[in-house]
């Protein structure tokens, strides 16, 4: 018999592919999402959505009440603007954080499942392991990090179950393509699909690691109930396809047909030169294994993008701190 879940952020991209897994391993689920990053269209058949932003602590409360396992995805996972508005950032990823567990610890949950961030790891030397110290250079980084700090502390002192998934550049069908701040190869592909070239920061050869959504969704259903990894924090990436944002650049060109090259601008402040994980505890613990080569999973995000057709992108969220550092494709909204 499968547990009651429930799943934050569930309208989003991370977390609609989670609640569609889940459903197939026979568990009930319901979700919350307030819509900021998600679209009710990716909520899969047979999970119900609370429109809910779960910062709402009684909200969480109402909704969660009965739940055995919390998937908790919902972020507003930007860590390059969390630089420019941290306020915003970690309302939205420590404070929410925070509100959530307490809703759900009040209700009894047996297991929290925390989806936090490469961005712990910072800057030290790749490939990051589970024991390299964290050490995160933005404010996003920091605001995750504390959410992990909060989880086992209150682990601790009220005797729930908790495990830590650090997911690495997850990318794929349903992940939002019109945000100028995030998710490089779903800007680069809306752009090279309207035919305009792909913006680079800087010389490109910063070097990245990517996900692709079903290879990560497949170690967070496990999350669910395995003891293994009671108490864990377990990368969730690949690291065998180490590439370059410059080559990047030039395989969505290849597979979207356009191949303008690619506008190069300043690097951005904080950011990380060289980022990928050693993933063997996630082999060890999780069976994890990249099924989706980076070319194969490209193609698909490619084909989604086509399929829904290119979007303008929006420019809707605050900037609060406006120094000369601001990159200016954010400026001037130049992507």
């Amino acid at each position: 018999m499968g547990s009651r879940i429930y799943v934050t952020g569930m309208a989003g991209f991370l977390g609609s592919h989670l609640a569609e897994a889940l459903l197939a391993a026979g568990h009930t689920v319901r979700g919350c999402d307030n819509l900021l990053g998600g679209e009710p269209a990716n909520v899969p058949p047979g999970a119900e959505l609370d429109l809910l932003d779960c910062a709402d602590v009684a909200g969480m409360k109402a909704a969660t009440a009965g739940t055995d396992v919390l998937f908790h995805c919902a972020a507003t996972a930007y860590e390059g603007l969390s630089v420019f508005s941290p306020a915003f950032v970690c309302q939205n990823v420590f404070q929410a954080s925070v509100a959530t567990f307490t809703a759900a610890i009040d209700n009894g949950v047996r297991r929290i499942v925390l989806c936090s961030s490469m961005a712990r790891y910072g800057a030290g030397a790749p490939p990051f392991r589970e024991d390299t110290p964290a050490a995160p250079v933005d404010p996003y980084g920091v605001a995750k990090l504390a959410a992990e700090d909060v989880l086992r502390t209150l682990s601790r002192l009220h005797g729930f179950e908790y495990t830590i998934a650090v997911p690495h550049n997850i990318y794929g069908p349903r992940q939002r393509y019109d945000d100028p701040y995030r998710n490089v190869a779903a800007i680069m592909a809306n752009r090279l699909l309207q035919g305009l070239p792909a913006i680079v920061y800087g010389d490109g050869r910063q070097r990245r690691c990517f996900t692709y959504v079903d290879d990560a969704v497949v170690c967070l259903v496990r999350m669910a109930t395995s003891a293994r990894v009671v108490g864990e924090v377990v990368n969730i990436g690949p690291d065998d396809e180490f590439v370059e944002v410059r080559q990047l650049a030039e395989m969505l060109g290849e597979l979207t047909g356009c191949r303008e090259p690619p506008l190069r601008h300043a690097p951005r402040p904080g950011e990380v030169h060289a980022a990928n994980c050693d993933a063997d505890k996630a082999r060890r613990l999780l069976g994890f294994e990249p099924r989706t080569p980076l070319r194969a999973g490209l193609a698909r995000l490619v084909e989604h993008i086509r399929a829904r057709g290119p979007r303008p992108f929006r420019y809707d969220l605050p900037i609060e701190i406006d120094t000369p550092a601001l990159p200016d494709t954010w400026r001037h909204r130049l992507i």
